[in-house]
């Protein structure tokens, strides 16, 4: 196990109707709020009346921003930082999904920065404050509503990074999961997906002796094995809908990390990806993650064997490690092919025209990963093995 200090100082406000809180949350102090917001789907659903009930009951002036992206560019970030600037904004409020969210940090970062925010995302720039902000999640998948990270595309420049800071945890985020329930089919398979490959990103990582940690993963990824299938079938279920909403945010505030060297590279090659194609993030994960699990596999295959038999109940008797890894690939598979999501690129339209540019755009240092550490080379492997 690592040395690790930990702090998250993200207030959660979770459950049925915490909705009817919002204007207690936001700062006094606060008198005007940039509302940022994704395609619309929030006046649909009756959401956006709900907020800005709440927020003109706390006397806020609301600017609007709508539109986000489902992989946020840079561009739509920029119209919130000028927006801001412009009218003196001292508080955004992010309400929708990890989408929505990741571009409120990316806002709040670069409101208080004199240059081009596209640096601090590139880390050539480090941030010293941000303009403090909440969130209303309508969608659980990403866990952005309890963490520091985001992910931003300059589609300009076929380029997705992700970025983080201690200036860009949430004040607050409401999770009230009654607000999931119009999230379509498809949004929560990519949920489901990547709430699972967050955990996977952090289980399979280059530390010893992390007992409590793989146990926590494991109890995560049993309990959406458990309900999810149950959630696809009924996606008007608070009992369900609840229990993955807080399934996404525990696989990704920061607790799975705690004291190991994460590895990440699949969600590296995923935003090269859809950094070339605009795809959805959840249902590139889907494609990636097995092929990069048998890739890795024949290098490493113990923790994918355990992985089968304390997750997926395979039985090991008489099997050597690799044997059980390639069941465990397989049982991943057909779960996820049983709730619906990919299961290769082809399914996106996408072939191998574009292999050597999703490689390169991957490769955000020499080497990528830390449970086993990819060279361009297997970059392009894996992608070839999702084709």
């Amino acid at each position: 196990m690592e040395n690790f200090k930990y702090q998250n100082p993200t207030k959660i406000v979770f459950g049925k109707g915490q909705i009817q809180s919002l204007d207690q949350e936001i700062p006094t102090d606060a008198k005007r709020v940039l509302l940022l917001y994704g395609g619309g789907s929030i006046k649909k659903n009756g959401v956006y009346d709900e907020v800005i009930k709440h927020l003109q009951a706390a006397g806020k002036e609301v600017v609007e921003l709508s539109g986000v992206e489902p992989n946020p560019r840079l561009t739509t970030v920029q119209k919130g930082i000028d927006l801001v600037k412009e009218h003196e904004l001292d508080f955004i409020l992010a309400v929708g999904g990890g989408s929505v969210i990741d571009c409120a940090k990316a806002i709040a970062i670069g409101s208080r920065y004199d240059g081009d925010v596209w640096d601090i995302i590139l880390k050539k720039a480090v941030p010293t404050s941000a303009v403090p902000f909440g969130t209303v999640l309508t969608i659980a998948a990403t866990g952005s509503e309890m963490n520091s990270g985001g992910v931003i595309t300059n589609w300009e420049e076929n380029d997705k990074r992700s970025f983080g800071s201690i200036y860009t945890y949430p004040k607050f985020s409401i999770l009230d999961p009654e607000l999931t329930y119009s999230v379509p089919l498809n949004q929560t398979i990519y949920g489901i997906v990547d709430t699972m490959s967050h955990v996977f990103e952090q289980y399979f990582n280059a530390s010893t002796n992390t007992p409590l940690q793989d146990r926590f993963g494991e109890s995560i990824l049993r309990t959406v094995l458990e309900v999810g299938p149950k959630l696809v079938k009924d996606l008007h279920s608070y009992e369900y809908r609840e229990v993955m909403m807080l399934n996404s945010t525990f696989a990704l505030n920061g607790v799975l990390s705690m004291g190991v060297k994460t590895d990440w590279a699949t969600h590296m090659i995923e935003h090269a990806v859809s950094a070339v194609y605009d795809i959805p993030h959840g249902g590139g994960l889907a494609i990636l993650f097995p092929s990069w699990m048998s890739f890795v596999s024949e290098q490493k295959p113990e923790k994918v064997a355990q992985l089968g038999k304390n997750v997926f109940d395979l039985d090991a008797t008489g099997k050597t490690d690799a044997e059980l890894a390639k069941e465990t690939i397989a049982a991943l598979q057909e779960f996820w092919t049983s709730i619906g999501a990919p299961t290769k690129l082809a399914d996106f339209d996408i072939d191998d025209a574009q292999l050597d540019l999703m490689a390169e755009r991957s490769m955000v240092a020499e080497k990528i990963g830390s449970y086993v550490p990819l060279s361009k080379e297997d970059v392009k492997e894996i992608l070839k093995r999702s084709l």
